[in-house]
């Protein structure tokens, strides 16, 4: 008989940490070359947390984003980003089995429950947990509640970021995005720039309209960091982690 797994798709994020503790599943994380230095200590943080470790998967094909986006020659756009394919949907594929369980950390924000929705009606054929959209917990309750275990959270968080994606993340069309990697990350910033316009790709939108973000002028204010935030939904959670 084929064991049935509970797998929970860790990214390195709070919310999917939680999301896998709530439901006690198997981490799996999916490596995409890119991505911040600090998740190596957040990942065998929550190994401690878990009481087990993470299993590490990653593109057989593709060295990281980077090798993505200049092999295929294209970064983002109304076909979404290889990158996504490449290094996180393809090695899951790889990886999962028909019986499988997936949990995500998708947040009880309407952003991320929109997304979870769209996400079901893609796999139909997958079994899918969202346990924080059920506990009605949002981000700032996810990084709370991280927090609260006694885990720093990763830098990208401390950086201002909303989220702990790759560095950068192609899909972020919000200039406050661009403008605080431009200022954490230049190397890289100054990299995606000039691949961009070699490809002719405008990665984000001011007043409406796309931009390519060496366009985004100096000193375009970032955007406030997430702040922790744990309501009485959290104090049921928490107790859920306990039991």
């Amino acid at each position: 008989m084929i064991e049935r797994r509970t797998i929970g798709w860790f990214s390195c994020g709070a919310a999917s940490a939680v999301a896998t503790k709530l439901e006690a599943a198997i981490p799996v994380y999916c490596e995409t070359g890119v991505e911040h230095a600090d998740n190596k200590r957040f990942l065998l943080d929550c190994e401690r947390w878990f009481g087990r470790r993470v299993f590490r998967i990653r593109s057989d094909e593709y060295a990281d984003t980077w090798d993505v986006w200049e092999r295929r020659r294209y970064i983002a756009g109304i076909n979404g980003a290889p990158c996504t394919v490449e290094m996180k949907v393809s090695p899951r594929l790889l990886f999962q089995r028909p019986t499988d369980v997936h949990v995500f950390g998708y947040t009880a924000d309407a952003a991320d429950v929109e997304r979870a929705t769209r996400f079901r009606e893609t796999y139909p054929e997958l079994e899918i947990r969202t346990p924080l959209i059920d506990r009605g917990l949002t981000k700032e309750a996810a990084i709370a509640m991280v927090d609260r275990a006694g885990i720093e959270v990763p830098a990208m968080y401390r950086l201002g970021f909303t989220n702990n994606n790759c560095i950068p993340c192609p899909k972020a069309t919000s200039p406050n995005y661009w403008a605080r990697m431009r200022q954490h990350f230049p190397v890289e910033f100054d990299r995606m720039s000039r691949l961009a316009r070699e490809l002719d790709v405008r990665l984000c939108r001011i007043d409406g309209e796309r931009r390519f973000i060496d366009e985004i002028p100096e000193g375009w204010p970032t955007g406030d960091p997430i702040q922790p935030a744990c309501d009485f939904l959290c104090a049921i959670a928490e107790a859920d982690l306990r039991h």
